[in-house]
């Protein structure tokens, strides 16, 4: 025990009065002087509630595990994926507890923290333990998404397909961050936004995971409450999610980065949050959408917002779930100098691609190959689509050809199947 400087349990109850007045408890924790790492711990009864854990040092966060983990450890070299690497200032650390469901009877909890005074070793399988990624000498060989579908080039912008929605171990997912590239690359995709739950301790990862894997990664967090989720895109920093939607906003966009309000008709994770100041961009098209002839989504974003900027979402967790990365996807018109083999590295691709996301020039499919609505000024290009509906503001018209160019109005329109199944979206 020579290792261990101090150790502290923390036990009580929460009660439903907890959760009422705030859903993230701040247990406070004394770090001091000559601590090299700090472990904490929590224990209660999953089987009777769900709590949430995260951390927060003098100087602000540090991670956010959410329910996923029961425990994290923090040393200056390397961290639980979820949270921040980096010296365990001494002072006042806060362990934050999510209090996400609380029985009436109450929720026991036991909380053990331990200073140590050598950091305990990288554990097995930890992507600290071996380094980063080596950064290749030439990028895997692939075809753009936009050759492989011959979609023409605008003006300096070309397409790129990817999806803007993903998790990681870094939260609730399964797979590391190059395991997951190389999935999301697999399948044809030129982008992928990662969007680990309240947290970005995955950023750090993401230029050298997306060189070896030959995709590009983009920034992301899902800032996740009780009341609704939404993506914030950007190599922007963290945002706290304990405070108000609206100063979200104003955080992400005083940053350079977007907000994007996510599955917002999802069963219990749907968008119940007030918004004085309402992001445009929207996860119009999510995975939970199974059933694409259900109008819920097309209403909510025509009552949200008259300048709707629609996306999509895979959602992707694990390989158990289904639905790999890239359904739905996520057409994006992006600086075509910024992706190209020539561009200043992939952190200029991925702002390219967040760019595009807020400038609105995005078009949803239900797959990388599925069929594909596209607006090229006053037209729209409708591919691999012979026989669907074009449907908007004033435009009904049936698709001939797979090949078919149609005259583009306002407002956001869509392929639908003679079933009323939506196969495509585009602004």
């Amino acid at each position: 025990m020579g290792n261990l400087v101090r150790g502290t349990v923390v036990r009580g109850t929460w009660t439903l009065g907890d959760r009422l007045a705030g859903p993230v408890v701040e247990v406070p924790v004394e770090v001091r002087p000559g601590t090299a790492a700090l472990t904490v711990r929590l224990s209660y009864d999953r089987a009777a509630g769900v709590l949430d854990l995260g951390c927060a040092g003098p100087d602000g966060f540090r991670g956010w595990s959410g329910g996923a983990r029961d425990g994290y450890t923090v040393t200056t070299d390397w961290a639980t994926p979820g949270y921040l690497p980096g010296e365990p200032e001494p002072g006042l650390w806060h362990v934050l507890v999510g209090l996400h469901r609380v029985p009436a009877a109450g929720l026991p909890y036991e909380i053990e923290v331990v200073a140590h005074a050598r950091p305990p070793a990288v554990p097995s399988g930890h992507p600290g333990r071996c380094g980063p990624p080596p950064r290749p000498t030439r990028p895997p060989a692939r075809v753009p998404a936009a050759a492989r579908r011959g979609l023409p080039a605008v003006d300096g912008f070309r397409w790129l397909a990817g999806d803007l929605h993903a998790h990681t171990h870094h939260s609730d997912g399964s797979l590391g961050v190059l395991e997951l590239a190389r999935v999301a690359a697999g399948r044809g995709l030129d982008y992928l936004a990662i969007t680990d739950h309240n947290t970005v301790s995955h950023h750090a990862e993401l230029a050298a995971a997306g060189a070896a894997a030959g995709i590009v990664l983009v920034p992301g967090q899902e800032i996740t409450t009780d009341l609704g989720h939404a993506n914030a895109f950007g190599a922007i920093g963290w945002v706290d999610f304990r405070r108000p939607p609206d100063e979200w906003a104003a955080a992400v966009r005083a940053a350079g980065g977007v907000l994007s309000v996510n599955h917002p008709v999802a069963a219990d994770c749907a968008w119940r949050h007030p918004m004085a100041d309402r992001p445009r961009v929207a996860e119009l098209w999510h995975r939970s959408w199974w059933d694409r002839t259900w109008g819920a989504p097309l209403a909510w974003g025509q009552a949200w917002s008259d300048e709707l900027v629609a996306v999509g979402g895979g959602d992707y967790h694990s390989p158990r779930e289904g639905g790999p990365p890239g359904e739905p996807a996520t057409w994006v018109l992006a600086d075509a100098a910024a992706c190209g083999p020539r561009a200043h590295g992939a952190g200029a691709a991925a702002e390219a691609v967040v760019a595009a996301v807020a400038a609105g020039r995005t078009a949803v499919s239900a797959s990388p190959d599925g069929p594909l609505l596209l607006r090229y000024g006053e037209e729209f290009l409708a591919v691999d689509a012979d026989g669907l509906i074009l449907w908007g503001p004033e435009t009904r018209a049936v698709v001939r050809g797979d090949r078919a160019r149609l005259a583009a109005r306002p407002g956001l329109h869509r392929l639908e199947s003679t079933s009323n199944e939506v196969l495509a979206l585009c602004g």
